[in-house]
């Protein structure tokens, strides 16, 4: 197998944030990974991943990423054709008014307008076949009419207002290279050139297991159970980064509980297993045992970064044809923090997308940091500033129920006025088609 540079990058990072769990007991001598270190190793993971395509009618390409180049299969527009509503004209006027309805889009029964002579004005609608010999097409609001004499009412020039065939494009012409996002405008650009069908890379498949035994999926809390926050949040917050989820599942704190939690990674058919809590070192938090046992390499095993600092990133099987876990911390917060840390990168990758470009804004207000880490801040996105919001716990929703973005707060905080880098959340950014 050729190595590509993705992979030479890969084993980079991998030297220094992943190891081969070895027997059961503890993550003992692993480091948290740098925030930034574990999103680049995210985002290469899924670069390794052997890539995948499918044929799709048009409608059901929205949102994937084509895997051959776009080409136009033929010139585009197809013939001469009409900027406006209004006159098409031969020669100089005046011009003598053609009876008739004139020429529509669509064009007649034998496909092309009648030839223009010399002197002559014919109706013409936006988008119709100019006929043969127009010398330009005069606006509707540009002409007067006077008996059966056209009128220009200011200067006219050879071919204003004409569409001329291959203005676009020619036949053969690339129109958008493999790689690129499947966007509303991509289909319409395709259907303009004559695509029933675009070959793109099927969306990753993702499965998430929610663990725990003090969940309750309907209802007020009570007697120490509390309400499954993660669930409904999980599918639609996946599927709006590009990824299709497959299932759902809720699983156990017990035995039983971890033996299907290992059933589930190693004989699911997804692309990415996501798990929520579990990621610690408690006595029944199952997922680095389980993972011991599938015999699962840590890409990433802690990160740096408040909240989420326990999430983690596996791949059990090779990394060509393997499959990935991401491990998200059981506190809700701190699961969207490793959703945008490690989840959002790997999914793009396996997608074929480019990821998010980076950006900074000036935060008002001072922002306390963590000694050592990481912070990742709900925010509200202003004209001018990024200002953070209250409600930031671990365990909290209500901040980022509120906010457009994360801001990224380097160890001891920031000044009011310094620019921080943002992560705009999928619904702000325009979700899987940007």
């Amino acid at each position: 197998m050729t190595r590509t540079d993705a992979d030479g990058d890969l084993d980079e990072a991998l030297a220094l944030v992943s190891r081969t769990p070895a027997a059961e007991g503890g993550a003992g001598g692993h480091r948290a990974t740098a925030w930034q270190r574990a999103r680049e190793t995210a985002a290469l993971a899924g670069t390794t991943v052997r890539s995948r395509s499918h044929r799709l009618p048009l409608a059901d390409a929205l949102g994937e990423v084509l895997t051959t180049s776009l080409d136009a299969l033929g010139d585009l527009p197809p013939f001469d054709t009409s900027a406006m509503d209004g006159w098409a004209v031969a020669g100089p006027g005046p011009w003598a008014i053609r009876p008739g309805e004139g020429v529509l889009a669509g064009g007649t029964a034998d496909g092309a307008p009648a030839p223009l002579g010399d002197g002559e004005a014919v109706r013409i609608a936006t988008g119709a076949r100019v006929p043969a010999d127009t010398t330009a097409v005069i606006r509707s609001e540009h002409a007067r009419e006077s008996g059966s004499q056209l009128y220009a009412t200011r200067r006219v020039g050879t071919g204003q207002d004409i569409r001329p065939r291959g203005q676009e494009c020619r036949s053969g012409d690339p129109l958008l290279p493999a790689g690129s996002l499947v966007t509303p405008a991509v289909l319409g650009l395709a259907a303009a050139a004559g695509y029933d069908e675009l070959v793109t890379r099927p969306r990753p498949r993702v499965e998430i297991l929610v663990l725990g035994d003090e969940l309750l999926t309907e209802g007020l809390p009570h007697d120490g159970l509390i309400r499954d926050a993660l669930s409904p949040m999980l599918d639609p917050w996946i599927t709006r980064i590009g990824a299709e989820v497959v299932s759902t599942r809720r699983l156990g704190d017990d035995p039983a509980g971890a033996e299907a939690l290992f059933q589930a990674v190693t004989g699911s058919t997804a692309d990415l297993v996501v798990t929520t809590g579990g990621t610690a070192s408690g006595p029944v938090d199952h997922v680095h045992p389980v993972l011991r046992r599938a015999g699962a390499e840590l890409l990433v095993d802690g990160v740096a970064v408040r909240p989420g600092h326990p999430m983690l990133l596996a791949r059990i099987g090779d990394r060509t044809d393997g499959r990935h876990v991401v491990g998200l911390p059981g506190n809700p917060l701190a699961a969207v923090s490793g959703l945008l840390t490690l989840a959002e990168p790997l999914l793009r990758s396996l997608a074929g997308r480019r990821q998010r470009p980076r950006y900074a804004v000036p935060v008002e207000g001072d922002v306390p940091g963590h000694p050592y880490d990481t912070r990742l801040v709900p925010v509200l996105l202003t004209d001018e500033h990024a200002v953070p919001l209250r409600y930031n716990g671990p365990a909290m929703l209500r901040g980022v129920a509120a906010s457009d973005a994360l801001a990224v707060v380097p160890p001891h905080g920031a000044r009011s006025g310094q620019e921080l880098e943002v992560l705009d959340l999928p619904w702000v950014a325009g979700g899987c088609f940007t």
